[in-house]
């Protein structure tokens, strides 16, 4: 007989490192799983240095099996954005368990009693404290690995989540893959509705600049709190939040595959092309030893295969204005031009049409599907 599983918070170092690297004993044998960079999380997790602790509070718990163990999640709650949006919710996330129900029922038991000591009445996730990370549980998609910021989830998870009652929050959201290995009829459609909008002289797309980097992350901050306010479920975003989540794509960037649409001084769009650089992250098992430093520095020299676009923002009073055609003509060009064979597009609502539809049109397709749920907590 089993012994019972039992939730514990995470109190000592040694503890905090069996937390973080507990997701070795799920996926290990996983080809499509890309291991979290382990300072990256240690950083997260840590209340001193981590962002999100600047606007909430959050608690960390194994659960165990005997001396074996089984399970890990985390508590959180965002004062920010319950303030902001007027509700009670507790964010759980680094949700990772073995095959078996009753140790998803003891970390979510032990999740609902957090939330009621903190005053909230529901659950939502999960996130690993950071909405645009790992966002969601893998709904369907498992032919390849997933790319920059997407997560990966074994498909007893689904069932599971869905047992307990959860119930989806918002729409589905996908993930698109668009081979450019070829130039299709699509493309060629693509490239005379941007010449059109292109004659007209009213726009301009342009790279990064990145000797005035604090400037731009400015304009990406404003952008984000117009262009995605008609969202269900929508979050404003912190500037902090925005400058510290994008300072480390510094180091990876193109400058001239990160777009900006501009109508005389007013920036008016954002198209980011991101390398997919967990085709290296995914050989080098988290940065867990010395030795993996150096195989990451070998993995980041090689070519990726994959363009990762993380957003599409476009003022909504030029949503009609042909902006978002020329960002996607202008991303589609010059990746062609660096030897990238397919752009990925992700992570985008299927409750925000305009985005699919125009990733459809030009011959994109849905390869990944994630959901994020959310269940009240009855009272007693």
């Amino acid at each position: 007989m089993n012994a019972p599983v039992v939730v514990r918070p995470v109190r000592t170092p040694q503890e905090r490192k069996l937390f973080l690297t507990f997701p070795w004993r799920i996926y290990q044998n996983d080809p499509l799983w890309v291991p979290p960079l382990l300072p990256d999380w240690q950083e997260r997790i840590d209340p001193a240095r981590g962002i999100f602790f600047k606007r909430g509070t959050a608690d960390f718990f194994i659960a165990w099996q005997g001396d074996r163990p089984v399970g890990t999640v985390c508590a959180a709650e965002d004062r920010d954005a319950n303030a902001e949006r007027g509700v009670h919710e507790c964010v759980f996330g680094f949700f990772n368990f073995i095959e078996d129900y009753g140790v998803m029922e003891a970390l979510l038991a032990q999740v609902k009693e957090w939330a009621v000591q903190h005053g909230l009445d529901a659950l939502t996730g999960p996130f690993n404290l950071d909405y645009e990370d790992a966002y969601g549980i893998l709904v369907d998609g498992r032919d390849r690995p997933p790319v920059l910021l997407c997560g990966h989830t074994p498909p007893y998870y689904l069932d599971y989540v869905l047992r307990y009652g959860f119930k989806p929050i918002r729409g589905e959201n996908l993930a698109f893959a668009l081979d450019i290995t070829e130039d299709t009829p699509a493309f060629q459609e693509l490239s005379r509705m941007a010449e059109r909008v292109r004659r007209h002289n009213r726009f301009k797309v342009r790279g990064g600049d990145m000797a005035h980097w604090e400037d731009e992350l400015e304009k990406i901050y404003v952008l984000l709190n117009i262009a995605l306010r008609h969202l269900p479920d929508y979050r404003s975003w912190p500037r902090d939040v925005v400058f510290n989540s994008l300072a480390p794509f510094r180091r990876i960037a193109d400058p001239e595959l990160i777009l900006f649409a501009e109508e005389g001084d007013r920036t008016v769009g954002w198209f980011p092309g991101l390398p997919n650089i967990n085709e290296a992250f995914i050989h080098v098992d988290g940065l867990r030893h010395p030795w993996d430093y150096l195989k990451l520095a070998w993995y980041m020299r090689q070519h990726t295969q994959c363009l990762t676009v993380k957003s599409v923002l476009v003022l909504p009073e030029y949503w009609g204005s042909g902006v978002a055609i020329l960002l996607f003509d202008e991303m589609l060009k010059r990746a062609r031009a660096r030897g990238y064979r397919w752009i990925d597009l992700s992570l985008t609502s299927d409750d925000n049409p305009r985005t699919p539809q125009l990733a459809t049109r030009f011959g994109a397709k849905i390869y990944k599907r994630y959901q994020v749920y959310r269940l009240p907590i009855e009272a007693n």
